[in-house]
């Protein structure tokens, strides 16, 4: 067997033909989606990028006990668990968290790597004296570096070397790809992990992709939004969104490419390809921008998944209603290769359910570390928020004390205690470090753009009804049936005691904080 699996970062679903969208252009992903088989309820499950990437690597969810950090030494892998029994694994990528402290032990699991230099605020042109009068001008006040540590400025100084389309990411992974298929389509028994940051933000792309989605604006560079209320005008909410349609199109583009070359070389009868993303993102829905300071509405936590099987391909074209979520990934990737997973795993397999649509659990959790932790049984989503967000007990579990761009700081660790684990810790002693909190006593946020999350209101969805989210409310048993399966998962997950302190459910640990 031969697998491909590819993710693009940021994929919103609703966006994609294949999932009904009608404002771009995807005819490559619908045409991927006819010849194999689209996931309706598949959902995201540790937020944002590198805690999806986890939940992915190793079958299980890890928000309730850490924040965005690399994968553990007791962490079990799908790719060093394939490359144990002969399986070849291949990363192509131009997803530089994996590379900054807080992702740099997952691409060291791979057989061999391909990392493509210069998203976002890679550190990958050196630039001593920027242009700031000019970067003033060219670009938005939106998109202004705060500081000389402001990832926006190394974004900036990147752009300057990408000219044509050649030097944009997507074109150059999809380039490695397509090198690495030449030297070894022959070959049995590997997988390749071929993986864009694209489409998500800065929302840049050629010029022939941007033309086809015109906006009317005529100000400054505007295509990369805070995370915050959206406050913007009509004229730049439809740039910023003109822009993420237009990335959008190239990816679909290039992913047409993998699909000719597949045709071509007649692959399809002997490789199987997944396709999904770590989450969606806001465009102004909700009025707000970003994934990760709001509650995770389904534009950021309702995800796709598509899957060719060639075991399968007789299902091809026909969509699947279970329940489905990225832990789901890992088991699947093994069982592609003929592996069972370790009894540490709470995702499934889903090959099962493409030979036959079948339930595979009654609800599902997601969420983030300090946010709210939420649940859906695919009628109903509840999101569930301590009473007090500035004084909930939050700790982080961890052998490998790194944050996103740097390792923890000492008087961090100073207050560090050794604890005795969990069973998916495999009996390893962890380090228990109370989590780092903002000047309104909140938890830190994804890449410290303020910290803290808004909208912690606990609300329930109904989605038969509203899958737009726009009518919360309150139904008591609902709520207790969903809190009840939200107990039950985060007993199965080994929550420690403080999560479900925090949201005043009974902890199953006795004594209580034993963890």
């Amino acid at each position: 067997m031969r697998t491909i699996f590819v993710i693009f970062d940021s994929l919103v679903r609703n966006a994609l033909e294949s999932y009904g969208g009608t404002s771009i252009a995807t005819p490559n992903f619908r045409r991927f989606s006819e010849r194999a088989i689209t996931f309706d309820n598949h959902f995201a499950g540790s937020l944002p990028c590198m805690p999806a990437r986890r939940d992915m690597h190793t079958g299980r969810l890890n928000f309730l006990h850490r924040s965005w950090g690399p994968l553990e030494p007791f962490d079990q892998s799908f790719s060093e668990l394939l490359r144990s029994q002969g399986t070849y694994t291949h990363l192509i990528s131009d997803h530089y968290h994996y590379w900054e402290d807080g992702g740099a032990t997952y691409h060291n699991r791979y057989s061999s790597w391909d990392f493509i230099r210069g998203q976002e605020w890679d550190k990958w042109k050196a630039m001593v004296k920027p242009p700031m009068e000019r970067f003033k001008t060219m670009y938005h006040a939106m998109q202004q570096p705060e500081g000389a540590e402001d990832g926006r400025l190394q974004a900036m100084i990147n752009r300057e070397y990408v000219r044509d389309e050649n030097d944009f990411c997507c074109p150059r992974s999809f380039a490695s790809a397509f090198e690495f298929l030449d030297t070894n389509r022959d070959a049995d028994d590997w997988l390749l992990h071929l993986e864009c940051f694209d489409p998500h933000e800065p929302f840049f792309a050629p010029a022939r992709f941007r033309e086809q989605y015109p906006s009317g604006y005529t100000g400054p560079i505007l295509d990369w939004p805070r995370y915050k209320r959206a406050e913007e005008s009509e004229d730049e909410i439809k740039e910023l969104r003109s822009n993420y349609a237009a990335l959008l199109a190239m990816c679909d583009e290039y992913f047409g490419k993998l699909i000719d070359y597949l045709d071509e070389h007649d692959m399809w009868k002997d490789t199987a390809v997944v396709l999904t993303t770590d989450h969606g993102f806001l465009l102004a829905e909700h009025d707000w921008w970003g994934k990760n300071r709001m509650p995770f509405f389904n534009e950021i936590a309702h995800i796709p998944l598509i899957i060719h099987h060639p075991a399968y391909a007789e299902q091809a074209g026909t969509r699947r209603k279970a329940l489905t979520q990225t832990t789901d990934i890992m088991p699947t990737l093994l069982d592609c290769h003929g592996m069972a997973p370790p009894h540490t795993v709470e995702g499934h397999s889903l090959l099962p359910v493409l030979a036959e649509d079948a339930p595979l659990r009654e609800a599902l959790l997601y969420g983030m570390f300090g946010a709210g932790t939420n649940i859906t049984d695919g009628r109903y989503t509840y999101f569930c928020y301590p009473e007090d967000m500035t004084r909930q007990m939050l700790y982080e579990y961890t052998l490998m004390p790194m944050h996103l761009k740097g390792l923890f700081h000492v008087d961090e660790l100073r207050q560090a205690e050794l604890t005795s684990g969990f069973g998916f810790s495999q009996g390893v002693p962890l380090l228990k470090v109370p989590a780092r909190r903002n000047v309104k006593g909140q938890p830190v946020g994804h890449r410290g753009q303020g910290g803290g999350y808004e909208d912690t209101t606990t609300v329930l969805y109904d989605l038969e009804t509203d899958y737009e989210q726009q009518h919360p409310f309150r139904d008591e048993a609902i709520e207790n049936r969903l809190l009840t399966s939200m107990s039950k998962i985060m007993e199965a997950n080994e929550a420690p005691a403080e999560a479900f302190t925090r949201l005043g459910l009974p902890s199953p640990w006795a004594p209580a904080g034993q963890h």
